[in-house]
């Protein structure tokens, strides 16, 4: 039986098997096009009776080879890169619906996508229903119509930090005959692997703990190869029946379990082109190859901070799955048994604006619209990343309005805490 290399090997080793007297170093193909000799072989890859490169746009070799170690890490049977998470969970939605269709998501996501879902695809008629994910699977369950396609939820969300039991949610969606969709940025395939626990499709941004170095935007899409398109033909038209822009060619007949991710590069990439450059996946190579390390040091020096802040006098609450009294503790001890990520999210006694000079008052912990790299930063998603929802849709959201997102890096844990301790100091 051939040996099957953990998440940490792949991280170094998986996507670029270099041949003999090739690059060790995965290479950069800087280039828009790549040449055939014939013009039969440039048709057939038109036609999609070949795979290949001509146009990078669809594949280019660096981009190729990083999506291959993306989908090895999550166990999926593919995977394609885009140019921003944004444009990852837009396309996994829209690779299988279109308008008329219906969406049941999780309400605690991250501010962009629970406004794409609500506002911007409901312009294209496509419309979304958010439950609750702690609600018992009966009440998700009541949220679905004839004409939902998809559920999609966050393994940890974002900022709630909410931990998704990922089976209760895989259990709906396929008594429903619909696909589970899992965005799984802030786990990473290293702390969590969705398709394990019966999720169809995980989406990252790679932004985040992948490029780890706030470096390059991006994004993945991975199929986990698992879910039966041809048993629920009505409702997945796209990949059960003839693409006219492909002679007719039926995506699961002729693609079988990679008709999925197969779409999504032939048909959406080509005619949408989100398409990461191929310098941009280069610099994401370089992060996934200290993913498994950065990942063991970021949980590391959160569950430190947040069992600092849990102890503050001004702080109000914490929310962090790894502390014993949390209300994900439970879920987390079962989907993320090694540790869940760097990122956690805390109030401090008194107003909203205290919030602000506390922020404010830090000396190497910055302010940005990030989260998830190597530098230990902060954000007050109400006044921010949340700023275009109301405070209805806040809480519906999981975001209280004293909610500040604290990114822990893998600088010092006594440094992080000496920082916290002396702006905490002037409240």
């Amino acid at each position: 039986m051939e040996h099957k290399l953990s998440p940490q090997t792949l991280c170094v080793q998986g996507g670029w098997q270099p041949k003999n007297g090739e690059s060790r170093v995965l290479p950069i193909y800087q280039s828009t096009t790549f040449k055939y000799d014939t013009t039969e072989q440039m048709a057939r890859l038109f036609d999609l009776e070949e795979a290949g490169f001509f146009y990078t746009r669809l594949q280019n070799p660096t981009t190729e080879a990083v999506a291959a170690k993306i989908a090895a890490l999550e166990g999926g049977v593919g995977a394609v890169l885009t140019s921003s998470g944004q444009a990852a969970v837009f396309f996994a939605i829209c690779n299988i619906c279109e308008a008329g269709s219906h969406i049941v998501a999780s309400s605690a996501i991250y501010g962009g996508t629970f406004n794409l879902l609500g506002v911007t695809l409901k312009k294209h008629g496509i419309d979304c229903t958010f439950v609750d994910p702690d609600a018992p699977a009966e009440e998700i369950a009541a949220a679905f119509r004839d004409n939902t396609r998809l559920l999609f939820g966050e393994t940890i969300a974002n900022p709630g930090m909410n931990v998704l039991d990922i089976e209760k949610f895989a259990s709906v969606a396929h008594a429903h005959g619909v696909p589970l969709i899992v965005d799984n940025t802030f786990a990473t395939p290293i702390n969590c692997r969705p398709i394990e626990w019966g999720a169809d499709i995980v989406v990252h941004s790679t932004t985040k703990y992948m490029d780890g170095h706030a470096l390059v935007v991006g994004g993945a899409i991975i199929d986990s190869g698992n879910f039966d398109w041809d048993a629920h033909a009505d409702k997945y038209p796209g990949l059960t029946t003839p693409d006219e822009s492909y002679h007719g060619l039926v995506y699961t007949k002729k693609f079988g379990k990679l008709a999925y991710v197969t779409k999504a590069t032939a048909q959406l990439m080509r005619d949408l082109g989100s398409t990461p450059s191929p310098f941009n996946s280069f610099l994401l190579n370089i992060g996934l190859e200290t993913l498994h390390l950065r990942m063991r040091q970021h949980c590391s020096n959160a569950q430190a901070v947040a069992e600092y802040l849990n102890a503050h006098p001004k702080v109000a609450w914490v929310r962090y799955c790894g502390l014993k009294g949390d209300k994900y503790h439970q879920l987390a001890e079962k989907y993320l048994p090694n540790g869940s990520c760097g990122v956690l999210s805390f109030g401090v006694k008194g107003s909203r604006e205290d919030a602000g000079r506390l922020m404010d008052s830090f000396r190497f912990i910055s302010i940005v619209t990030h989260v998830a790299d190597a530098r230990t930063c902060v954000l007050h998603p109400a006044s921010h990343t949340h700023r275009q929802l109301s405070d209805a849709q806040l809480i519906e959201a999981g975001v209280a309005p004293d909610l500040i997102r604290l990114s822990v890096g893998i600088e010092d844990p006594a440094d992080i805490i000496a920082d916290l301790e002396q702006a905490l100091a002037r409240l």
